[in-house]
């Protein structure tokens, strides 16, 4: 077998778009897999519950793979690990110990069985034929969170994973002397988190956001205050229950992933004092200036407990006068809209509202310029390939790599599938492999592509027409007018006339076709479509998913009986 001398680099997910992350690092018989994220549809995906990577290339070079490493445990990194589990035998996956805990929660839900997950820490160091791999520490707005170092026999690559440069943060400091040790060492590639490169300076510290939440509980100290924020931020939540501690407040958990995460955060040790949660319906129980309600739907979902509280369709908690509602949170692109319905409703309640633009009680867990420039120069890498980022997010980062005395011909703005070949220290672009979405439609894992989501965006539009037509095949018979009914397209009861119409048309479109000498359902039901277009088209300017339905029965049996 001949032997591969570069060493390929690749992501199937995490490029032009933010979520789906999923990088490769391969030479010769041997696959380092990084991250395997989902990301949530957008809405024009009907019915589509999560999109995925598609796994092809991976199925194809299976013996290959050796691992699959786990940066932190945000959806974006670790939600299609079920998906993966259930297409790809992965032999081994690392992963730090938040992680560990939501990936088993995940794999226990689904019923998967999996015995090969391994904790890792920032002083972990694995070692394969051709790769040497280390940890380093990184601050993000999730507990143990890492970016990987990978040496190759061609090089180093190092991806930072999710990070910000928050030199007061509320957990445990990123390792700068680390980063700073593998930089001197020579990275010749690096990836790096491109979310926040358009945002200019740097980001909150979380300790900033700790002290305003801090005020806002001391200046309504009389008031019940539910908070919503990310249920995935522990550390933020870690302090929430501290402050609520320090007011002598009890704290009642609301949303599924809040319970799982608070939870989590106990076994791992984030969190120490369980006697401070009750349950909601203790939290009732309570004067309100002894709770705090902390939930989810920090962004307007309809569904989480904030919006129905809103709604006053909660069935355990009901707004009071005074209540005092604080978003320790931002709106993520889109969810704009849904977060000041939510709003506009908790005011109509006459309760007092407290969000990011009015005080600083949100930080980003991502890197502004001024911090994506720090890891720059503390890696200060031959070769730059931006990742995790939207088209724009990854041109700006590259902009900041030339700023940071990174030759522009040595910076790569790559998409899904574009390989990167490292060949002693010297990297250029060679070729693709395979590499799109997957939809996720409920269990289905990929059984919904284009043409159906393009039938539920015509359906949601125009709606459906159903034509039922009983016929006799073998004698070539109409046995009644077809019936006309509809869902999304117009009303049949306003609609009679057209109804008859339709009818009429598809009756003849019937007859014609029965009198052919050779005669079947298929035939009959493509003329049907083809026929019924422009009748409708011209009647009414819109065109349904026309779906017929021919029964055949046969009148000679039952005139024998």
């Amino acid at each position: 077998m001949k032997q591969e001398l570069d060493t390929k680099v690749f992501a199937l997910g995490g490029l032009g778009e933010v979520g789906k992350n999923m990088y490769c690092v391969m030479h010769n018989n041997e696959i380092i897999i990084v991250d395997a994220g989902v990301m949530f549809p957008e809405d024009d995906l009907l019915g589509i519950d999560y999109v995925i990577q598609d796994y092809s290339f991976l199925k194809e070079n299976e013996e290959k793979i050796k691992a699959l490493l786990i940066t932190h445990g945000h959806e974006d990194h670790i939600g299609g690990i079920p998906f993966l589990l259930q297409t790809i035998d992965i032999p081994k996956i690392y992963a730090p110990a938040q992680a560990t805990a939501l990936i088993n929660k995940k794999l226990e839900e689904r019923n998967i069985k999996y015995k090969n997950l391994i904790i890792y820490n920032e002083n972990t160091k694995l070692k394969t034929k051709y790769f040497n791999i280390e940890f380093f520490r990184t601050t993000h707005s999730i507990p143990d969170s890492h970016g990987i170092s990978i040496k190759t026999p061609n090089g180093t690559v190092v991806m930072t994973g999710d990070f910000k440069m928050d030199l007061t943060p509320i957990g445990p400091m990123y390792d700068i002397h680390k980063m700073a040790r593998i930089g001197m060492e020579g990275v010749d590639l690096l990836l790096s988190d491109s979310t926040n490169a358009l945002v200019p300076g740097t980001s909150l510290s979380e300790s900033v956001v700790d002290e305003n939440i801090s005020e806002i509980f001391e200046s309504n100290k009389g008031n019940r205050i539910i908070l919503a924020t990310f249920a995935s931020n522990i550390y933020r939540l870690k302090h929430i229950i501290d402050i609520c501690k320090k007011n002598k407040r009890k704290v009642a958990l609301f949303g599924r992933s809040m319970v799982t995460s608070i939870d989590i955060a106990l076994k791992c040790g984030y969190i120490k004092d369980k006697n401070i949660i009750i349950t909601p319906e203790e939290a009732n129980r309570y004067k309100p200036y002894e709770v705090c309600l902390l939930c989810t739907g920090s962004q307007g979902e309809p569904l989480a407990a904030l919006s129905r509280i809103a709604n006053g369709s909660h069935k355990q908690i009901k707004l009071i006068p005074n209540d005092v509602v604080i978003f320790s949170s931002s709106p993520i692109p889109g969810n704009a809209h849904s977060v000041g319905k939510t709003i506009n409703k908790l005011a109509l309640n006459g309760v007092k509202v407290y969000t990011n633009t009015q005080a600083d009680i949100h930080s980003s867990g991502h890197a502004n310029q001024e911090e994506l420039k720090l890891m720059l120069r503390l890696f200060n890498p031959k070769y730059f390939a931006p990742y995790h980022g939207e088209y724009r997010m990854l041109k700006s980062h590259c902009d900041l790599a030339v700023s940071c005395d990174i030759p522009k011909e040595n910076t790569f703005i790559l998409e899904n599938g574009d390989v990167l070949s490292l060949n002693e220290g010297k990297v250029h672009k060679s070729g693709k492999v395979q590499a799109g979405d997957i939809y996720v439609d409920g269990s289905r894992i990929g059984d919904v592509g284009n043409i159906v989501i393009k039938d539920r965006k015509l359906m949601s539009t125009n709606g459906v027409l159903v034509i039922i037509a009983n016929i006799d095949i073998a004698n070539k018979k109409l046995l009644a007018p077809p019936n006309i009914t509809t869902r999304g397209y117009i009303l049949v009861n306003e609609n009679e006339e057209l109804i008859k119409k339709i009818s009429l048309t598809a009756s003849d479109i019937i007859k014609s076709k029965l009198n052919n000498k050779y005669v079947n359902y298929n035939d009959i039901k493509n003329d049907l479509i083809n026929g019924l277009i422009p009748f409708l088209t011209e009647h009414t300017g819109r065109v349904p998913i026309i779906l017929p339905i021919l029964m055949n029965i046969d009148t000679n049996k039952n005139e024998s009986k």
